[in-house]
């Protein structure tokens, strides 16, 4: 990283976390991987401070750790996450903007703690959003769940890597450092809980001092209460998912400059069909044939199937290149549709939507 990049840095971890967080992320995104004792030696702090600094890195996702052939367990911050702290607002905004308040406030909540279970997220956020109502009204928390379970169904946020179940067997001694796993299939997975009641408001200055004893007595009951169903099932912002839902809205825009609203509505048809089935880096979407694409627009957007084919046919012959961009954020050039030879039968001709790696990498470097 750049001098000024590993400035940036500094500020953001200071900033966000304090002093002492500061201290031990700076010295790995400058110095790189280092092993713990060597980080309490070069900060000049206690191995105990250095331990909860590395808790709040790792908790975040801004710094990892590795086993080494020896032994020794080396951490190595993420410069390129910890920049990305610049780009928190935009997605909490544009989750608002997808998914309301309620979106908006998971994300957020999701950003600000680094992981959460998904009960402790819908409860928190249930509770946000009672403090915010009036008339006595209340949230209830399957209102909550059911927009996390589309925030996770469009792979705007996914599971963390889980520890390995431990193999059955006389004990053996534990490893220096764990192995996280996760298996891909279950990456977006929500679990089936049944979370029922409503967000609580908070108590006045008068409720908190008539209540005080009720409020130990009910924190001594959930000390001896079970752990929620998905306890250990920890949950994470996607952040390439996000950078994939910019990109696609740079090209609608894009494509409605150079051509018109409707041609914009037909790509952008075209980039939600593909949006959890193509990687954030593929070069194409998936393929989808001119009958799918039909089936698939707004409802209420009247055009006939046979001015639909126009569109695609006017896509494919004449690419967007080597047109300015229309905003900063824009492409300097979109590829339009491209049809695949042969088509499909009676499903019609075949299209897919090409991306460009070059506005991917100007996008990751913002």
């Amino acid at each position: 990283m750049t001098q000024a990049e590993i400035k940036l840095c500094s500020l953001l971890l200071r900033e966000h976390f304090g002093e002492i967080v500061e201290r031990v992320g700076t010295l790995l995104v400058r110095a790189g991987a280092q092993p713990l004792r060597m980080l309490a030696g070069d900060t000049g702090l206690s191995l105990e401070q250095v331990k909860k600094a590395l808790c709040v890195l790792l908790q975040h996702n801004l710094a990892t750790f590795q086993l080494q052939k020896r032994g020794a367990v080396e951490y190595e911050a993420r410069g390129e996450r910890v920049l990305r702290i610049l780009r928190y607002p935009r997605y909490i905004y544009a989750a608002k903007t997808l998914y309301g308040d309620t979106g908006e406030l998971l994300v957020e909540e999701l950003l600000l703690n680094g992981k959460m279970t998904m009960s402790a997220a819908v409860r928190k956020v249930a509770d946000r959003l009672t403090e915010t109502m009036e008339d006595g009204r209340t949230m209830d928390y399957a209102d909550v769940s059911s927009t996390f379970v589309r925030l996770a169904d469009t792979h705007l946020v996914q599971r963390c890597p889980l520890l390995p179940d431990a193999p059955q067997g006389p004990a053996a001694p534990p490893a220096p450092a764990p192995t996280l796993v996760l298996n891909e299939k279950d990456m977006y997975a929500v679990p089936r809980l049944n979370l029922t009641g409503r967000g609580k408001r908070r108590r006045s200055c008068d409720e908190e001092e008539d209540g005080e004893r009720g409020a130990k007595k009910q924190k001594q009951d959930a000390e001896g209460t079970e752990p929620p169903p998905d306890d250990g099932i920890y949950w994470q912002v996607n952040f390439e998912r996000f950078h994939q839902h910019f990109r696609d809205q740079a090209i609608v825009s894009a494509v409605a400059n150079r051509m018109d609203q409707t041609s914009s509505e037909i790509v952008r048809t075209m980039l939600r069909m593909s949006e959890v089935t193509t990687s954030s880096g593929a070069p194409y979407t998936q393929p989808l044939s001119s009958n799918e694409i039909f089936r698939s627009l707004p409802a209420g957007y009247n055009i006939t199937k046979q001015v639909l084919d126009q569109y695609l046919t006017l896509l494919a012959d004449d690419p967007v290149r080597d047109n300015p961009p229309a905003s900063p954020q824009c492409p300097r050039s979109v590829s339009s549709p491209r049809r695949v030879p042969g088509g499909r039968g009676a499903e019609g001709k075949t299209f897919f939507l090409p991306f460009l790696n070059g506005y991917e990498k100007r996008s990751s470097s913002r």
